[in-house]
């Protein structure tokens, strides 16, 4: 998935094919707003900026490793998805056929509520880089700050109702549970990121 380029991804995604879908898509926004605070970060370098050199710098190694997870998490959904519906077209021809069947799905569906699980925490890595960063960064592009929260709220949100589709499955209850502890994050993430938009904004009509 990383190596396609843009146009072939969105065709893959509008085409009817069971993945990519909107984990992988989550998965993408968490990378975007990794990538749009690096970019931040690295016009935050120089002598004007060297009381903040170490700060800057580290954002810019955990953004650039933050984008990183993030694609690998995106290509995971889509392999996650696959295994899903793997699953589904098991024989169920008998009892234990049926048995199996179920507990297959199961675990599937367990390993495909994984990955945006995760991508709420890449959500939530990329909200607290963007609030370290809007304070200190080159005021000039401050408004990609606001981008990279906004992206990060999309695949905090996104991923929590790819999540969520899968809970009704899951009879683990330690794996649900879990699960819902990811999903619980979710609207503190959100309103973060909505705070940090909201001081940009600010900042624009002084």
């Amino acid at each position: 998935m990383r190596d396609e380029t843009i146009s072939e991804f969105l065709d893959r995604l509008a085409d009817r094919v069971p993945a990519p879908g909107g984990g992988a898509s989550a998965a993408l926004h968490a990378a975007q707003a990794a990538a749009l605070l690096a970019m931040v970060a690295r016009y935050s370098t120089g002598e004007k900026y060297a009381a903040h050199q170490q700060v800057v710098e580290r954002i810019i190694r955990e953004s650039d490793a933050l984008r990183g997870r993030a694609l690998t998490l995106a290509e995971q959904d889509a392999a996650a998805f696959g295994a899903v519906a793997e699953a589904y077209r098991l024989p169920k021809e008998d009892e234990e056929q049926r048995a199996d069947r179920s507990a297959a799905i199961a675990r599937a569906l367990v390993g495909a509520a994984r990955p945006p699980a995760e991508v709420i925490t890449a959500a939530l890595d990329a909200v607290e880089l963007a609030e370290t960063l809007l304070p200190i960064g080159n005021p000039t592009v401050v408004t990609d700050v606001a981008a990279a929260a906004e992206a990060a709220r999309a695949a905090a949100t996104t991923a929590r109702v790819n999540v969520e589709v899968n809970l009704t499955g899951i009879r683990d209850e330690r794996s649900r549970a879990a699960l819902l502890a990811d999903t619980a994050r979710v609207d503190e993430i959100a309103a973060r990121a909505e705070q940090i938009t909201a001081a940009v904004r600010a900042e624009l009509v002084k």
